[in-house]
């Protein structure tokens, strides 16, 4: 089974402020975890390094049995754009780019798409299945929200991660649309993805399979 597998990180800041101590944490295919914790937890910083957009200052993370401490500079950005796809709070969406457009943008720089052609039949099919089918020729401020971060979410799937890592993503929503937001989610999860969430939002205990506890860089426990 595909994972990434955190193994006792710890980053600490200019030498002086410890973000994380000693965390270990496992996301498998198939799994939704939420990570929950005040603001300054920690729990974005974990999501950096287990995204490998940040380094540890202690500690492995291995992705799909790679230590990826291993890889080279090059190789690091393959595994990411390969195997991890990102969902932010402030959707990140190019206000100068439709819908489908936007979603394009992660295929651009992936060889396995050969033609623009291809990239963008690909990319409508993820604006259909996040359910904007209507919406995909719409620039990002003619959209709610919500549809934002469904076009978000597409745009995490371009690249058909493994894993999708997602930090607030319903912090800008109202209750309505975060409902929908971390059903999708849900639903990645039970298409296979391993999802991991971090929030401060309660309504996310309702979705995940297991929901971890930060507080001042530590994880604190676990409920299942």
């Amino acid at each position: 089974m595909k994972s990434i597998s955190a193994k006792n990180l710890t980053k600490i800041y200019d030498n002086r402020v410890t973000a994380l101590k000693n965390v270990s944490l496992d996301i498998e295919q198939g799994s939704f975890i939420a990570v929950m914790g005040h603001s300054g937890s920690g729990k974005s910083t974990l999501l950096q390094m287990v995204g490998l957009l940040d380094t540890p200052s202690e500690g492995e993370v291995i992705i799909n049995g790679e230590d990826v401490s291993r890889l080279k500079k090059n190789d690091l950005a393959k595994m990411r754009m390969k195997t991890i796809g990102f969902v932010f709070q402030a959707f990140h969406l190019n206000p100068q780019l439709r819908a489908y457009e936007n979603v394009m943008l992660p295929m651009l720089i992936n060889p396995e798409y050969k033609t623009k052609a291809d990239i963008q039949k690909k990319a409508r099919e993820l604006i259909d299945s996040v359910g904007l089918t209507e919406r995909a020729e719409h620039y990002p401020n003619e959209l709610s929200g919500g549809e934002q971060q469904r076009v978000a979410i597409a745009r995490a799937l371009a690249n058909d991660p493994d894993f999708i890592l997602a930090d607030e993503p319903t912090g800008n929503l109202d209750s309505n649309n975060e409902e929908s937001i971390f059903t999708l989610l849900k639903e990645l999860a039970q298409s296979g993805k391993g999802v991991m969430v971090v929030s401060h939002n309660e309504a996310i205990l309702d979705y995940a399979d297991k929901v971890y506890y930060m507080k001042d860089g530590e994880l604190l426990e676990e409920r299942p």
